[in-house]
């Protein structure tokens, strides 16, 4: 079809009247996205010619999206996730910031209030008998000064690829924790190697990727958050190295910075340090945090997160 209506009078009066430019409630920030994002589909529709049929089975997708709960899923399969951190990341370098352990997505599954520990914690209840993995690192400032009573809070997946709280069959807080850095500076977690997982076969995402030719697998990986009085807020999660996806993650999660290599250790010496009697892997993240003034920057960004009430 050849018909070209978007920049007509028509249409632009009722691209106003959707905007609720003629009314004088209302949010005006909202006003101009409606605006614009109604004005974009209207031309999505013009440019490719969208059919009917094809219009109302993306009304139909939506509502099933919805329904699943995968919002938060499609998100980051769609990169939007991650052209955030490109958009921060290049604001950072125009602005002269520079240092810090990079940043990268946070995902949908993080519970606030994990129980807090002092240099150490164990994360795993104790019910999969996944290898032990220790994970241990110092948080330092850009001059690499270490920094006391940082808050290095951590949550990853179980052996089967599902987070507590969103499996009801896990305890509480498995494999969730907050850590506050000694007085060295340094942080340590016992717990379990995770296994990578994908999107559900049957939901929503993997519907859309099956469509794009993708597949929605994760590697094995390790979510982030930590902060500290007078340092920016760090977003951020390792990757572990040799998944078969660490290099091919459908959620644009990598970051080559952030691709840590577990060592093997099976000297019963070095596994009593950490009072264990037998073989574990040893990982290593160290992360830098950027000094700011700014309140806003050492707090996480607004958005719905789960919050496990007692």
């Amino acid at each position: 079809m050849t018909v070209k209506t978007v920049h007509t009078a028509q249409v632009q009066a009722l691209l106003e009247k959707i905007a609720g430019f003629d009314q004088e409630g209302g949010n005006q920030r909202t006003k101009v996205l409606i605006h614009r994002i109604m004005k974009d589909v209207f031309q999505i529709i013009e440019d490719l010619d969208v059919t009917p049929e094809e219009f109302w089975s993306a009304v139909y997708y939506i509502n099933e999206l919805g329904q699943n709960g995968e919002a938060g899923l499609l998100a980051p399969g769609l990169g939007m996730d991650h052209y955030l951190d490109i958009r921060m990341d290049t604001a950072d370098a125009e602005a002269g910031l520079s240092g810090g352990t990079p940043r990268t997505i946070e995902g949908p599954l993080y519970v606030a209030g994990a129980p807090l520990s002092e240099g150490f914690a164990r994360m795993d209840d104790g019910t999969q008998d996944g290898e032990t993995l220790i994970i241990t690192g110092l948080v330092t400032d850009e001059a690499g000064q270490p920094l006391a009573d940082a808050v290095v809070d951590i949550w990853h997946a179980d052996l089967k690829g599902a987070y507590s709280y969103f499996d009801q069959s896990q305890s509480e807080y498995n494999l969730r924790r907050r850590i506050k850095t000694d007085a060295e500076g340094r942080y340590t977690a016992q717990s379990i190697i995770p296994s990578g997982y994908g999107c559900p076969s049957e939901g929503s995402t993997q519907k859309l990727l099956n469509q794009l030719g993708r597949h929605g697998r994760r590697p094995a990986h390790i979510h982030y958050f930590i902060s500290k009085p007078g340092y920016r807020h760090l977003t951020t999660q390792i990757n572990l190295a040799g998944d078969e996806y660490t290099f091919d993650d459908f959620a644009f999660a990598t970051r080559d910075e952030l691709v840590v290599e577990g060592k093997r250790i099976e000297d019963p010496v070095l596994a009593k340090q950490y009072g264990l009697s037998q073989p574990f892997t040893r990982m290593e993240f160290n992360i830098q945090l950027l000094a700011t003034d700014n309140p806003n920057q050492q707090q996480p960004h607004e958005r719905k997160r789960a919050l496990l009430t007692q």
